[in-house]
């Protein structure tokens, strides 16, 4: 079970922007999974009375939600997928995994920008970064790594603060989760402090983190969200207490950390609390969700 899901804010076009994902990557899929009630909504929501509100893409069984909300927030290379094509996954046939990077590259840049141009690099045989035309930021990786499923799709922290902060990060996020552990930590030579490339894994599931230069323009934002599904109203406290640390950003369960990622906790049986009268009403009203109140 993928028990942290990557959130992507969409303006007013999750639907559109799932489409384009699930025609990009080969078989996958997208679908509307939540839509807007008709009633209980606030005065600036009441233009998606009925519309989708959220759409799942699922991609080499990964789940990447769409939110379809307004103009307030957009994803931005703080966040970004690391998408690791295995030669394993092709029969072995190197030429099969390089080519589909080549897709992926032409697919996804079409109408978007280049940030690291597609080419050999000293860690891959191929490997480029660009951000598609809706904001998202995705990193081309040829690798050998046969690590199965779970390292296809890997959201990947860029730190840009001036002090290098992704050594505390994961050390932070992993004493925290459970299931979780620090893999290879690869430090800059010029700053021993910082970090060049690091994975880890949360509640199972693989991700990467690395600082940047302080000069970047950008930083974390609700733009791109971690959802993270609790097992009772317990864990949500918990989860709550140890990273919501901008008051000003507490709402309907999304929270903001020491780092500035945002997170959605949630209970694991989150649909099910959706269905019942006035939930969505009740949501809005909340900032921690408390499951005895839906």
């Amino acid at each position: 079970m993928q028990r942290i899901v990557p959130n992507i804010w969409c303006r007013r076009n999750a639907v559109e922007v799932g489409d384009f994902y699930a025609g990009v990557f080969p078989n996958a899929a997208s679908e509307v999974t939540a839509r807007y009630p008709q009633e209980g909504l606030l005065d600036f929501q009441r233009d998606f009375a009925g519309e989708p509100l959220v759409v799942d893409v699922t991609i080499r069984g990964h789940v990447i939600r769409l939110i379809n909300a307004g103009e307030e927030f957009l994803p931005n290379p703080a966040l970004s997928f690391l998408v690791n094509v295995d030669p394993a996954d092709h029969g072995g046939d190197e030429q099969a995994a390089l080519a589909e990077i080549d897709r992926l590259w032409h697919g996804l840049g079409e109408g978007g920008v280049v940030r690291i141009e597609i080419g050999e690099q000293p860690y891959s045989r191929r490997y480029g970064w660009v951000e598609d035309r809706y904001g998202v930021n995705w990193q081309l990786m040829y690798t050998e790594t046969d690590a199965g499923e779970g390292n296809h799709l890997v959201p990947d922290f860029l730190f840009t603060t001036a002090e290098p902060r992704a050594r505390e990060a994961i050390e932070f996020y992993t004493g925290l989760i459970q299931g979780s552990r620090i893999g290879q930590v690869i430090g800059k030579p010029e700053e021993p402090a910082g970090v060049m490339f690091a994975d880890f894994t949360l509640a199972g599931q693989m991700f990467a983190a690395m600082d940047g230069r302080a000069e970047h323009e950008f930083t974390f934002t609700p733009g791109f969200s971690l959802e993270i599904a609790c097992d009772g109203q317990a864990e949500i406290d918990r989860l709550w207490e140890a990273l919501s640390s901008v008051p000003e950003a507490e709402q309907c369960g999304w929270c903001m950390d020491r780092f500035g990622v945002s997170w959605q906790i949630v209970p694991a049986n989150m649909g099910e609390l959706m269905e019942r009268p006035g939930a969505f009403e009740t949501m809005l009203a909340m900032k921690k969700l408390v499951i005895a109140d839906f």
